[in-house]
């Protein structure tokens, strides 16, 4: 049941290369909305072809927030991402317009349309930089198994490669001495301010997702792929947000360890495995409207069904 007294927001949730970006843009014409993204990469610049922003031809004169606004070198948390994200819903609501959060970063979206508090409880420099430190010279994964053995909920919800992320779940755990997960659903208990929908899109046939996902991999490297993660590489050392998936597996290639071809299957293979977390951390939401996606799927058709979603919520 919806409270219409509470102001309205549409969000379109789902796992990578799913047309969330699409069906956000023709929700917002039809709707009259402006697009929020919920996408831990997209917020950062430089990083645009790895991350699938939409170009401004893509994004067909309809606003876009929060995409390209940080520098790669900041650390940007959820508890950030809500704040900025409730002011930019107040921006667009002031306007008239319907706020469309599109997204496939599911603790963005859940801290945002649930009203997460983060009163996760101060921080640990010094326990911190153990972390780091841990993750530097024994690697990601090692560290991020440290989270699956600690808290395995969490670990769910973040990347091996997502350093920031899984330092700042274990740190938590160190000072409360208490499952992350745990906090975050406790921290439910307050009451959203907006009426929202969530419109999810998947495919039908996992295969077809994946298949998907491959050739939107080979029109990346298409795009300058490579060269975008060279730059970011000779640059930074991909540190913080270059940790992002299409970047990181090239290292091999940059370094002569692995050919081209061997990096891209590593990126293919990586994507399908985010998609399939993705999908596990989306199935919990109750709330989520699916859209099924078969083999040939008209822009048309998708609109439709969204916007009978639409109208069913709002007749209830």
């Amino acid at each position: 049941m919806h409270n219409n007294n509470k102001p309205r927001v549409l969000a379109v949730v789902g796992p990578t290369a799913s047309g969330k970006t699409g069906l956000g843009i023709e929700l917002a014409k039809a709707y009259g909305g402006e697009v929020i993204s919920a996408d831990s990469m997209q917020i950062y610049k430089g990083m645009d072809i790895a991350s699938a922003k939409p170009t401004a031809e893509e994004m067909q004169g309809i606003p876009h927030h929060l995409i390209d606004f940080l520098d790669r070198d900041v650390t940007f948390s959820a508890a950030d991402y809500v704040k900025l994200a409730k002011e930019k819903i107040d921006e667009v609501l002031s306007r008239g317009k319907i706020p469309i959060i599109v997204g496939g970063t599911g603790l963005y979206i859940d801290s945002l349309l649930e009203n997460v508090k983060f009163s996760e409880g101060g921080s640990d420099e010094e326990y911190r930089a153990e972390l780091y430190e841990f993750a530097r010279t024994e690697g990601n994964e090692a560290l991020y198994s440290r989270l699956v053995q600690a808290d395995p909920e969490a670990a769910e919800s973040v990347h091996p490669n997502n350093i920031v992320r899984v330092v700042r779940a274990l740190e938590v755990i160190h000072i409360t001495g208490r499952r992350f997960s745990e906090l975050k659903k406790e921290s439910r208990l307050v009451e959203s301010p907006y009426d929202s929908l969530i419109i999810g899109l998947n495919y039908a046939d996992r295969e077809m997702l994946y298949r998907r996902i491959n050739l939107r991999v080979d029109e990346m490297v298409k795009n300058g792929l490579v060269d975008e993660a060279r730059e970011l590489w000779q640059e930074s050392g991909m540190k913080t947000a270059a940790n992002a998936i299409g970047y990181k597996e090239l290292i091999p290639y940059f370094e002569k360890k692995m050919t081209l071809e061997e990096c891209i299957d590593k990126i293919k293979q990586e994507t399908r495995r985010y998609a399939k977390r993705q999908l596990t951390w989306f199935r919990k939401n109750q709330r989520i409207q699916w859209i099924i996606l078969g083999e040939i799927n008209k822009n048309n058709e998708i609109l439709e069904k969204s916007k009978k979603c639409i109208a069913n919520y709002h007749n209830v």
